[in-house]
């Protein structure tokens, strides 16, 4: 029996670790989307490759971080002591390829006690356009493919290997900046938990760290109770795949029995050519938060999450493509449209619970060119609205649901890049009207001081947010570009070469409404 005030100080202990690795990993890393966006996440796994205890980073990351781990011990075994192993292949437990995950081993008496691992988002591994988002219909024009590799081998780096990451991205200096802080953030979570093991004891650790396991398992069965037995429908779609107009739907039944939950994606479109597919890792993660959601208490994010939940995806699927298909957006867009059919057939289970739809896209922009012989590369997702819910308005102008990063600050951007944000505001009455309104969207707009390739991969450019309990939905965004004062208007997924004095204006959806 493991006392329950110890447990929540192990809880918190586990946690801190993790968190402690993501202060290190932003100070430490060079470019603007690790350091000021926040777009990473580390966690903690116990020695089977189970999830222990994550930071609060970014939920797509962190529900399937656990498939990176366990990729990296199939190939490898038990890891030893001073070896790093680097991945970021979608089809071996990565997302997709600007992912980079690197994992560490917390060793004692010189056997693995527990696993670190960091998951930071690349500006840039190579691929046929900047910022490795391209409008691709295979995996190899994304970026460099990394399977699980030891970069490091008992404490001795393997610098050609090294050399071979960095020559494959058009800003090598920031990729070794950024690869650098993710190895400084795993040695100061080992120095962590080697201090914690070295305290108390490996079994009282272990002991605890099963338990909180345990915990969170109990934790999820009890919310899953609290839905009514039975099978909820939902079916929304994603707009283009970048190939073709051709709308992709995804259907979910979610049929709850007890203390089980089964979510079959049956009836979701096939693999598509174009860049939207997402692996199995990325709607395990989508399906896991909806149900954490739901919880009136915080939950540890751990394995035991997971294990109430039955994930059912067609294979060849669009969430359960055959490789090489080309999956860089599956991450952005289709996680979050997976989130948004979820939601939306537990809204009929729990009509007064669950909130209209957020704006359902992270409105990813990437760019980049060459200045004075010099290569810069850029890349961010973009705020707008959450969805009203019964408790009250939608949030504005914020990340919502799969990703927990931050818009990038205006002052950052102008000083390390050849561009002026000429606006950047709220979009006015682009929230859906109801008893609760939805959030409002983000109006930014990019001056070029130099030339450049831009690449949108955006959704909710043609179908709303939708709204619930009769809430009217939220408006769809907007991608224009102004070139000597004429505005076109760009579609969702676009790719094109800009000139100094070039604006591209991006608008973001509102969120949906909630009841009449």
């Amino acid at each position: 029996m493991i006392d329950p005030i110890s447990l929540e100080v192990f809880r918190n202990l586990f946690a801190s670790a993790a968190e402690d690795m993501g202060i290190t990993l932003q100070r430490a890393a060079f470019s603007p989307n690790i350091r000021e966006r926040l777009d990473f996440s580390c966690a903690l796994f116990d020695a089977a490759g189970r999830l222990v205890a994550q930071a609060a980073h970014i939920p797509v990351h962190l529900g399937s971080m656990p498939a990176a781990v366990q990729h990296a011990l199939k190939v490898f075994g038990e890891l030893n002591e001073g070896d790093v192993v680097l991945l970021n292949d979608p089809y071996r437990g990565g997302t997709h390829l600007p992912d980079i995950t690197a994992i560490s081993g917390v060793y004692l008496d010189g056997a693995a006690q527990f696993y670190l691992a960091s998951r930071a988002h690349h500006a840039d591994v190579g691929g046929m356009s900047p910022g490795s988002l391209p409008l691709s219909t295979e995996l190899y024009q994304e970026g460099l493919i990394i399977p699980p590799v030891k970069l490091i081998a008992g404490g001795i780096r393997n610098n050609d290997l090294f050399s071979l990451i960095l020559a494959n991205s058009r800003a090598p200096e920031e990729r070794r900046g950024d690869l650098e802080a993710q190895f400084a953030a795993h040695r100061v979570g080992e120095q962590r938990l080697r201090s914690l093991l070295e305290t108390h004891g490996s079994d009282h650790v272990q002991a605890h760290a099963a338990a909180l396991i345990d915990y969170s398992r109990r934790l999820t069965e009890a919310v899953i109770v609290t839905i009514p037995d039975g099978t909820y429908t939902f079916e929304d779609a994603l707009e283009s795949d970048g190939q073709s107009e051709t709308p992709l739907p995804i259907r979910v039944a979610i049929t709850i029995s007890g203390s089980r939950m089964t979510v079959d994606f049956a009836g979701t479109a096939p693999q598509t050519a174009g860049n939207l597919n997402a692996v199995e890792a990325i709607v395990r993660s989508a399906t896991g938060y909806c149900v954490r959601l739901l919880a009136t208490e915080d939950i540890p994010v751990n394995h035991g999450c997971f294990e109430p939940i039955t994930i059912l995806t067609p294979v060849g699927s669009l969430l359960n493509p055959q490789f090489p298909a080309a999956v860089v957006i599956g991450n952005t867009e289709t996680g979050q449209r997976v989130t948004d059919v979820v939601l939306g057939a537990l809204s009929k289970a729990l009509p007064d619970k669950i909130p209209a739809a957020s704006q359902g896209t992270m409105n990813n922009i990437t760019f980049g060119g060459i200045v004075d012989g010099t290569a810069f590369v850029y890349y961010e997702t973009i705020g707008g609205g959450h969805g009203a819910s019964p408790q009250g308005d939608g949030l504005s102008g914020r990340h919502t649901h799969m990703t927990n990063t931050r818009n990038g600050p205006v002052e950052a951007l102008e000083y390390a890049l050849p561009i002026r944000v000429r606006e950047y505001q709220l979009r006015s009455n682009s929230g859906g009207s109801g008893l609760h309104h939805g959030g409002e969207g983000v109006r930014r707009i990019y001056e070029f001081l130099a030339p450049a390739q831009v690449t949108l991969n955006t959704e909710r450019r043609i179908r709303q947010p939708y709204g619930l309990q009769g809430g009217d939905s939220g408006q769809c965004g907007v991608n224009k570009l102004i070139r000597d004062g004429v505005e076109t208007i760009l579609g969702g997924k676009s790719t094109l070469r800009v000139q100094s004095g070039d604006q591209i204006v991006i608008e973001t959806p509102g969120g949906g409404g909630w009841g009449h």
